[in-house]
C-alpha cells in the first residue's frame, strides 16, 4: 500500500472520458495535482452522488491546476454503459479509470479481496507524483467533495508557502501558522 510522501508508481489505466476510450499513464499527470476518487462499483447508490458532486466542482479543481480521476474495478465499457444510462453520470467529463484486475486498488490499499471491489478512497497527489493526503473509509459513507477541495487548497498553499502550515478547517484567506513563530496572514 502506498504511504504518505511516497511516489505514485507508474501504472497505465484504461479510461472512459467524454464519449472516448483511451489509455493513460499516471505519469501523464506529473506537473499537475491529481485527485483520485476510488469507489466500489458503477450502478450503485452512493457512488453517483459523489461522482456527480465532483463533476459539479470539476472546474474548481481545474482552477487549482488539478485533474480528477474516478477509479473502480469496473471495465471502461461498464463506465460507458453507466454514463449512457445515468443522468448523474452523464455530467462527468473527468476520466473514469477502469481497474478490473484490482491492481491499482491494491496499490492504494482500497481493494476488498473477498468482493473484488474497492473501498471508498480519496488520494491527493502533488505535481511531483507524491501522495500527500489520503482518506479511506466504509462504502456506506459518502464523501464531501467540498472537503476534498479544501484539502487540495491547503495542500497547494503549503507547497507554495514553505514553512507555513494550515490549522484545522483552514480555508483560503484564513491565517496560517509558522511553527515556532506566529499566525500568518489575514484574520
Amino acid at each position: 500500500m502506498l504511504m504518505i510522501n511516497e511516489m505514485l508508481p507508474e501504472i497505465t489505466l484504461d479510461v472512459f472520458q467524454v464519449e472516448d476510450f483511451k489509455s493513460v499513464k499516471l505519469s501523464d499527470y506529473r506537473g499537475k495535482w491529481l485527485v483520485l476518487l476510488f469507489y466500489p462499483a458503477d450502478f450503485t447508490f452512493v457512488c453517483p452522488t459523489e461522482l456527480q458532486e465532483a463533476a459539479a466542482h470539476y472546474e474548481d479543481f481545474k482552477k487549482l491546476d488539478a485533474e480528477v480521476m474516478s477509479v473502480s474495478t469496473d471495465t471502461k465499457y461498464v463506465h460507458k454503459a453507466w454514463h449512457d444510462a445515468s443522468s448523474a453520470i452523464k455530467q462527468i467529463s473527468y476520466p473514469m479509470a477502469a481497474d478490473p484486475t484490482g491492481t491499482f486498488c491494491r496499490t492504494m490499499g482500497t481493494y476488498i479481496e473477498s468482493e473484488g471491489l474497492s473501498l471508498r478512497g480519496t488520494f491527493i497527489i502533488n505535481p511531483e507524483g507524491k501522495l500527500i493526503a489520503m482518506d479511506i473509509h466504509s462504502n456506506d459513507i459518502g464523501r464531501s467533495i467540498e472537503e476534498i477541495l479544501r484539502k487540495l487548497e491547503a495542500a497547494k498553499y503549503v507547497s507554495e508557502h514553505h514553512g507555513e502550515v494550515c490549522p484545522a478547517s483552514w480555508k483560503p484567506g484564513m491565517k496560517t501558522l509558522k511553527p515556532g513563530i506566529e499566525l500568518v496572514g489575514k484574520i
